[in-house]
């Protein structure tokens, strides 16, 4: 019999939350208001008030007006639209920080732009920040900066208000946009959005379904659309409203903000346990963060002498489930370049695990993990 599954991945994704699921079922069991939203009769009337209203539900919690949210398929697409749309439409040049996920790192990398280093905690170096700030020998301004709010592998809160502040100063033209795809779950995005012209959430992270997220985008600001077509979303993304998503979104998100302060109380202390017997207990095993700077549901760390991929694979074994980096399409293992640009050697970074908790984590989870993880590593030392 397989063994119970203790889930620790939540970083990857989440369990979708009962509200997300209530809210969501008349669209999917077809009992609801299944027509396409952009047409003209009663019952596409009725789904567009469904997304109106998640709409107005979404831009509540997030401290915007409705008109400033653009839904999408994800975090992805949010995070590509706001780099790649901001330099488009305007010219000019793009900056990252070398932590960011894929999808603003590879955007910022296509269009040529610069990536700022962070130090060993993984924040963003503001010397180095408003250093590529200024504008380039080919006259080239900087047009969007995009520095995530909390990071996806070791949990990393940036301070966003210094780093807009600088932005202000020094590219008073430039679009701030920071990726909140992790930072959702756990901070108060109303404050977030407050000093950004771009915001990206995604609906999976915080409870939602897969397939929907939203990017924020405050009023005046241009970006040349990725997708053309229909001109949904006042013409900003083209595409049918995914209706069942965007509701389940907009309850999870809800959801996730009413019980914020007390989740992030039981999960820092479910977190801080697991830490604190781990280190008690591992040999060898270095906390990656300092917990005062990072997410509550962030409990990464590296294990001298194993290999990331064989320590998940006994986990696994055992109905242990947490990963090493970030997740990717393929499940490949790959370094890790936010342990790398974080200056982890890497002997080190080649033993790290990514243990992420979450709204549904338990004590049960925690005890199970405390007895897995330490024989799992006993038992790679020993084979060496």
């Amino acid at each position: 019999m397989a063994p119970t599954p203790t889930y620790l991945d939540h970083a990857a994704t989440t369990p979708l939350r009962p509200e997300a699921r209530a809210a969501m079922a008349p669209f999917v069991d077809g009992d609801g208001p299944y027509a396409n939203p952009s047409g003209g009769h009663a019952l596409a009337r009725a789904a567009r008030k469904a997304v109106d209203d998640a709409r107005e539900s979404v831009a509540d919690v997030l401290g915007c007006a409705p008109g400033e949210v653009v839904f999408t398929s994800g975090g992805t697409e949010a995070d590509n639209h706001a780099v790649l749309g901001a330099v488009r439409r305007r010219g000019g040049r793009a900056v990252g920080t070398t932590v960011e996920h894929h999808a603003v790192l590879h955007p910022v990398e296509h269009l040529g732009g610069r990536l700022v280093g962070v130090d060993g905690a993984g924040v963003v170096d503001l010397v180095e920040l408003e250093a590529a700030l200024v504008t380039d020998d080919e006259g080239d301004p900087v047009r969007v900066v995009s520095v995530m709010a909390a990071n996806n592998e070791v949990g990393t809160i940036q301070p966003l208000l210094r780093v807009t502040r600088l932005v202000s100063k020094r590219a008073s033209d430039a679009y701030m946009h920071t990726d909140a795809v992790q930072g959702a779950a756990w901070l108060d995005l109303s404050v977030v959005a407050k000093h950004c012209h771009l915001m990206s959430i995604s609906a999976h992270k915080f409870g939602g379904p897969k397939g929907v997220g939203v990017l924020v985008v405050r009023d005046g600001v241009e970006l040349e659309p990725l997708l053309f077509g229909g001109g949904q979303e006042r013409d900003r993304r083209s595409g049918t409203h995914n209706v069942a998503g965007i509701v389940g979104l907009a309850a999870a998100l809800v959801a996730t903000a009413s019980q914020r302060d007390d989740a992030d109380t039981r999960v820092r202390a479910l977190r801080d346990r697991l830490l604190d017997e781990l280190l008690a207990r591992v040999p060898g095993l270095h906390e990656t963060v300092p917990r005062d700077a990072k997410v509550a549901g962030a409990a990464h760390v590296c294990v001298e002498g194993v290999e990331s991929e064989a320590l998940l694979y006994l986990l696994e074994r055992e109905g242990v489930y947490a990963s090493a980096a970030s997740s990717c399409a393929s499940g490949a293992m790959e370094p890790s370049h936010v342990l790398q640009a974080m200056g982890v050697p890497k002997e080190l970074a080649a033993g790290a695990l990514r243990l992420t908790l979450g709204f549904a984590s338990s004590e049960a989870d925690i005890d199970r993990a405390l007895e897995v993880v330490p024989a799992a590593v006993a038992h790679l030392r020993r084979d060496r």
